[in-house]
C-alpha cells in the first residue's frame, strides 16, 4: 500500500465562511482559530469549487483557479495555491452539483491535502478517494492538526466500506485496482443471507463482480453497506471529462492500454458546441475557447484510436443529442448498469436500470477493468397518488421534493430514490424522466422507476429486442423491501413550484414569492427540460399566448433547446417549431449549452434575472445572474409575462 500509517499536517487551515471579509482576511495571511458557532458555507457546489471555463484545463493548472467560482467573488487566481493552505473547512453538502473531478483535483494541487465539512456529497467524496485527497467529518481533528498530531490514517477511513478504506490506504483508485488485478487486494466475500430486496439491490445483486480474472459475476443478496464492484453495461463520457480520463487511462496502465469491450463505450460531443458564441473577451484572451476545442479534438483521437461510437456535433450547429437523452433514445435497457462522467446519468433510471454519474478515474478504470466500485446504497420511496392538476408538471413535484426537510438536511446524500405508485404510470416517459433526473440534486445516488407496458413497447419500437426480451430483464421491488424513509405524495396538491437562486432544494410554492420578479431570460431546455414532452408543454403555453395574440415579452430572450435531433424533428413534425418561431423564441439545437454557461440562454451579467427548465441552479451555473428553477410550462407562461408567472394564469 503507498500510503503512510500517519499523516503530518504543516500548512494552514482555510474556513470557507459565509463572512467574505473573513475569508479574504483569511487569504490574506491571517489565520483563524476553530469556532463552532462560525458559520460555514453550506452546499458548496463543484460549480464554485471550478466554474465550467476551469474545467477546459485537466492538468497541475487546475489548482491555480481552484474555489474561483466561490460566491462572493473573493477568491481569485493563485489565492489557494498561494496561500499555504493544507485543510479546507466547510460546513453541509461538501461538493454538491455535477460529477466533475477536476474539483477536487483543483483542490489537490492548489495544496490541499485534507477536505473536512459537515457532510460530503457522494460523487465528490467518492472522486476525493480516487485521487488521493483526503475528506473527514470530523471536526474534532482540527485542533489535534494545529497542535502539530501526526493524523493516523485510520481516522480517514472511519466509516468507510473496506473498498473505500483500502483505496484510502492505497493513495487512489489505480494502486488499488493495481494491487486488486494482481491478487494483493481482495474485495470482501459477499455472504448477505437472503432478504427482501429493493430494484436496485437487484441489479447490484445480479450483476457483482465475484472473480474479476474468471470474469464469474452475480451473488444472490446484497444489503446496504456492501462493498463490491459491479460489472457495468453501458459506459459513457463527455468531451469535458473524456480527455483527463484518456490521460489518467494512460497514466495509469501505459501507452498500450486498450478499453474492455469497445462495444459498450460511448463518447460524446454535447457539453460546449455552443461554447464559442459566448464565450466573453477576456476568456477567449486566455486561450480558453483553444482549450475547450481541443478537448473535443482529444476526444475524437480517443474514440477513433479505441473504435468508439462517438455522437458528434452536426453541421448546422451543436450535437446529434445530449449523452442523457441519447442514452434513454439508444442504449439503456431495464435491468442494466450505465454509468457516466456526469451527475445526471441517473435520468437512465426511468427505464428501470441503475445508472450513475462517476468521476474520471472511475471511468479510466471501468475502461479497463469495465466495473466500477459501489457501496450499496440505502434507499428512499416515494409513493405518488393521484393526478396531477392542469398547469403543473413532475418539475413540479421534484422541486416540491427537493423542499422537503429531508432532503434539505443532506440526508439524501447517497440515496437511491425510488419512485412508485399509481401517480407514476399515469405520467408519460419523459415526465417520469424528470424525476429520475434530479435525484442527484436531492444528494442522491440515483433515481429508479420500475419499468411498466409503457417502457417495454417504447424499448421494442426502437431497440430490435423483442418485448419478451426487454421483460427478462426487468426487476421489481421485492414486498417488505427495506426503505430508510417513505413520502406518500398526493400530485393533486401539488402547486406550481420555483426553486429559488442558488440551490434546486430552494422550492417554494410559486404563490409564495414575495415579489412580482421581472425576468429577463426564459430558458427552456437541456437534458431534463429539452424532452418531447417538455416542447409538448412549451407549445401549449405558446399556443394559448398566440392565440391570444401575445408574443415574447419586451427585453425578454426566450430560447428553446431541443435534447436530440429526435426531438428536434418531433417538434418540427408537430408545428411546434413554426408556433415557438411565430411568437419569438429563438431555438437552438441540442447541446448541454446554457445549463453549464456554455450556450445561448445562459445569463451576461450579474444583474440578469433567468427562469430556466434546467436542473440546477447553483452560483455560476448558467452564468453570473440569478436562476430561477421552474417546469416549461412556467417557463413559457413567464416569457409571455415578462416575470415569474404561474401557468395557470395564462391556461386559465
Amino acid at each position: 500500500m503507498a500510503r503512510s500509517e500517519t499523516i503530518q499536517f504543516s500548512g494552514r487551515v482555510l474556513y470557507l465562511t459565509d463572512d467574505p471579509e473573513l475569508l479574504k482576511q483569511q487569504l490574506d495571511g491571517a489565520d483563524l482559530e476553530f469556532d463552532e458557532e462560525r458559520k460555514l458555507r453550506d452546499n458548496i457546489s463543484t460549480d464554485e469549487i471550478t466554474p465550467g471555463w476551469v474545467c477546459f484545463y485537466y492538468d497541475e493548472t487546475l489548482g491555480r483557479y481552484s474555489m474561483v467560482g466561490l460566491k462572493g467573488g473573493v477568491v481569485e487566481r493563485d489565492s489557494i495555491k498561494n496561500g499555504g493552505f493544507d485543510v479546507i473547512v466547510s460546513g453541509l453538502s461538501k461538493g454538491c452539483g455535477s460529477s466533475r473531478e477536476t474539483a477536487p483535483y483543483s483542490e489537490m494541487t492548489a495544496g490541499i491535502q485534507l477536505v473536512i465539512a459537515k457532510s460530503i456529497e457522494k460523487i465528490y467524496g467518492q472522486n476525493c478517494q480516487n485521487i488521493g485527497l483526503l475528506t473527514s467529518t470530523d471536526f474534532g481533528l482540527i485542533d489535534r492538526i494545529k497542535a502539530g498530531e501526526a493524523i493516523s490514517i485510520d481516522e480517514f477511513t472511519k466509516g468507510l466500506d473496506p473498498i473505500s478504506a483500502d483505496i484510502v490506504r492505497a493513495g487512489g483508485l489505480f494502486a488499488y485496482n493495481r494491487a486488486r488485478m494482481s491478487g494483493e487486494v481482495t474485495p470482501p466475500e459477499i455472504t448477505t443471507p437472503q432478504r427482501p430486496m429493493t430494484m436496485v439491490e437487484k441489479i447490484i445483486a445480479r450483476n457483482t463482480v465475484v472473480d474479476a480474472k474468471a470474469g464469474k459475476v452475480g451473488v444472490d443478496y446484497v444489503t446496504p453497506g456492501d462493498a463490491l464492484f459491479v460489472r457495468t453495461d453501458v459506459r459513457f463520457s463527455h468531451e469535458y471529462v473524456t480527455p483527463m480520463a484518456d490521460s489518467l487511462f494512460r497514466q495509469g496502465l501505459g501507452e498500450g492500454a486498450e478499453v474492455n469491450d469497445p462495444t459498450s463505450v460511448y463518447t460524446f460531443r454535447d457539453h460546449l458546441t455552443y461554447l464559442g458564441d459566448v464565450m466573453p473577451e477576456e476568456k477567449r484572451k486566455m486561450g480558453l475557447l483553444k482549450h475547450a476545442d481541443g478537448l473535443a479534438d482529444t476526444q475524437r483521437t480517443f474514440s477513433g484510436k479505441h473504435g468508439l461510437k462517438l455522437y458528434d456535433e452536426v453541421e448546422q450547429g451543436g450535437s446529434e443529442a445530449i449523452c442523457h437523452n441519447a442514452v434513454i433514445e439508444d442504449l439503456a435497457l431495464p435491468g442494466t448498469v450505465v454509468i457516466g462522467t456526469d451527475s445526471h446519468t441517473c435520468m437512465a433510471g426511468v427505464l428501470g436500470c441503475f445508472a450513475f454519474g462517476v468521476g474520471s478515474t472511475d471511468m479510466a478504470n471501468s475502461w479497463f477493468t469495465k466495473d466500477v466500485r459501489v457501496k450499496v446504497p440505502e434507499s428512499v420511496r416515494f409513493e405518488l397518488q393521484g393526478d396531477l392538476r392542469p398547469g403543473v408538471a413532475a418539475k413540479d413535484v421534484m422541486l416540491h421534493i427537493l423542499s422537503l426537510p429531508f432532503f434539505r438536511t443532506s440526508n439524501g446524500i447517497g440515496k437511491v430514490l425510488e419512485f412508485a405508485g399509481e401517480g407514476i404510470r399515469a405520467l408519460p416517459l419523459d415526465e417520469r424522466a424528470t424525476l429520475t433526473n434530479m435525484a442527484v440534486e436531492a444528494g442522491g445516488f440515483t433515481g429508479i422507476i420500475e419499468a411498466d407496458d409503457l417502457i417495454v413497447d417504447y424499448l421494442a419500437d426502437r431497440r430490435g429486442v423483442s418485448a419478451e426480451k426487454i421483460r427478462e430483464g426487468i426487476v421489481k421491488s421485492d414486498e417488505g423491501a427495506s426503505y430508510i424513509e417513505t413520502f406518500v405524495i398526493d400530485l393533486a396538491e401539488v402547486t406550481p413550484m420555483v426553486a429559488t437562486p442558488g440551490d434546486p432544494r430552494n422550492g417554494v410554492p410559486m404563490g409564495k414569492l414575495e415579489a412580482q420578479v421581472k425576468i429577463d431570460i426564459a430558458y427552456g431546455g437541456s437534458c431534463t427540460g429539452g424532452k418531447k414532452s417538455d416542447m409538448d408543454m412549451y407549445a401549449e403555453v405558446l399556443r394559448a399566448a398566440h392565440a391570444q395574440g401575445k408574443k415574447v415579452a419586451d427585453g425578454v430572450e426566450c430560447f428553446i433547446q431541443f435534447g436530440s435531433q429526435e426531438i428536434r424533428q418531433y417538434a418540427e413534425a408537430e408545428g411546434y417549431t413554426t408556433l415557438f418561431e411565430a411568437v419569438g423564441v429563438k431555438m437552438i439545437n441540442p447541446s448541454c449549452g446554457a445549463c453549464i454557461n456554455a450556450g445561448p440562454g445562459a445569463s451576461r451579467t450579474k444583474d440578469q434575472v433567468s427562469i430556466s427548465a434546467q436542473n440546477r441552479n447553483f452560483p455560476g451555473r448558467s452564468g453570473p445572474g440569478q436562476v430561477y428553477l421552474a417546469s416549461p410550462l412556467a417557463v413559457a407562461a413567464s416569457a409571455i409575462a415578462g416575470y415569474i408567472v404561474s401557468p395557470e394564469e395564462l391556461l386559465a
